[in-house]
C-alpha cells in the first residue's frame, strides 16, 4: 500500500482473468502454456498466478499472428529471445512487448453468462443476432459463456436497445462502423509506417528503443484526431437534419428545391412599362 491507501503491487491474474484481459478463450491460453509460449506462472498452493508480463506476452503473440507468423515460428522467436540468440534483431522485435502491453484500445473484455447476456438485451438475444455478433467479432464463445470484446461497446449497444433500436439494427450499424474505422486505422498505420517506422527498419540495437517510444507517443494523437473529426461530423449532420425538420414544419422548401427566379424572369417576354399593352415603343 502507498501513502494514499492504494495497493501499488503489480497486478496478478488467475487463468480465467488473464484470458479475459487478453481477449482469448481459456483453452487457448492453456494451449499456449502447453506449447511453452508463456513462462511458468507463480504458484501459491494450487493456484497459478499470472503477471502483467504474461499479458504482454499474449498480446505479442496476437500481434505476431496478425502479421502472418505461425505458432511454430513464434515459438522459435521466443526461444531465441529467451536464450539470448538475438540474430536478425529477434530481441528487438519481441522487445516491443512493453509497447504492446499498453494497447491502442482501452477496451476491457466482459465475460457473460447466458443470463447476463439476456439481462443486457432481453428478447433480442436470438440465433440470428448471436451469429451476427460472432461474425463481426463482438463476442467469442468460451464454453457455456460469451466474452464481449469491449465493455464500452456492450454498454452502448444495450443503451441503444433500451432506447428502442433493434439489436439487429445496432449490429448492422456496427458492421458498417467497423469497416469505416478499419479504413481509418489503415490510413494511420500507413502514415506511421512510412514516416515513423520506415526510417527505423532494421535498426541497430542501440536505436531499437525508439520504436516503442514512438508508438507510445502516437496512440493519443490518433485517437484525438478521430474523436475531433467525429464530433465535427456529428455537429454538421445533426444541424443539417434539424434545419431540414424545421423547414418541413414551416412549409419552406429546402434551398436546393427553391424556384430559380432569375431563370423565371429570363423565360418571360418583356412586358414593357405599365399601360403599354403591346410592349412596343414608338
Amino acid at each position: 500500500m502507498d501513502d494514499n491507501g492504494t495497493d501499488d503491487r503489480p497486478r496478478e491474474y488467475r487463468v480465467e482473468e488473464l484470458a479475459e484481459a487478453a481477449g482469448i478463450p481459456v483453452r487457448t491460453l492453456r494451449f499456449y502454456r502447453e506449447r511453452r509460449l508463456l513462462p511458468p506462472p507463480r504458484r501459491a498452493g494450487r493456484i497459478a498466478w499470472y503477471s502483467e508480463d504474461h499479458l504482454a506476452r499474449l498480446r505479442t503473440i496476437a500481434a505476431l499472428l496478425d502479421r502472418g507468423h505461425t505458432l511454430g515460428g513464434i515459438a522459435e522467436l521466443i526461444a531465441a529471445w529467451e536464450t539470448g540468440r538475438t540474430l536478425g534483431g529477434v530481441a528487438e522485435l519481441l522487445g516491443l512487448e512493453s509497447a504492446l502491453a499498453a494497447p491502442w484500445s482501452d477496451e476491457t473484455p466482459v465475460r457473460l453468462t447466458p443470463q447476463e447476456l439476456a439481462h443486457y438485451f432481453g428478447e433480442h438475444v436470438t440465433p440470428d443476432n448471436l451469429s451476427a455478433a460472432l461474425e463481426i467479432g463482438y463476442i467469442a464463445v468460451d464454453g457455456e459463456n460469451a466474452v464481449h470484446i469491449s465493455r464500452r461497446l456492450l454498454e452502448a449497444s444495450s443503451a441503444l436497445v433500451r432506447e428502442g433500436v433493434p439489436l439487429a439494427a445496432v449490429l448492422a450499424a456496427g458492421r458498417e462502423v467497423r469497416e469505416h474505422v478499419d479504413a481509418l486505422a489503415e490510413l494511420f498505420t500507413q502514415v506511421i509506417k512510412v514516416h515513423v517506422l520506415g526510417p527505423l527498419e532494421g535498426p541497430p540495437p542501440r536505436e531499437a528503443h525508439r520504436m516503442p517510444e514512438a508508438l507510445q507517443r502516437l496512440r493519443p494523437l490518433a485517437k484525438n484526431i478521430v474523436e475531433a473529426e467525429m464530433s465535427l461530423a456529428m455537429d454538421r449532420r445533426v444541424r443539417a437534419e434539424i434545419d431540414a425538420l424545421l423547414r418541413q414544419r414551416a412549409g419552406t422548401p429546402a434551398a436546393d428545391s427553391a424556384p430559380d427566379l432569375k431563370q423565371d424572369r429570363r423565360d418571360k417576354p418583356d412586358e414593357g412599362p405599365p399601360g403599354d399593352s403591346g410592349g412596343l415603343r414608338r
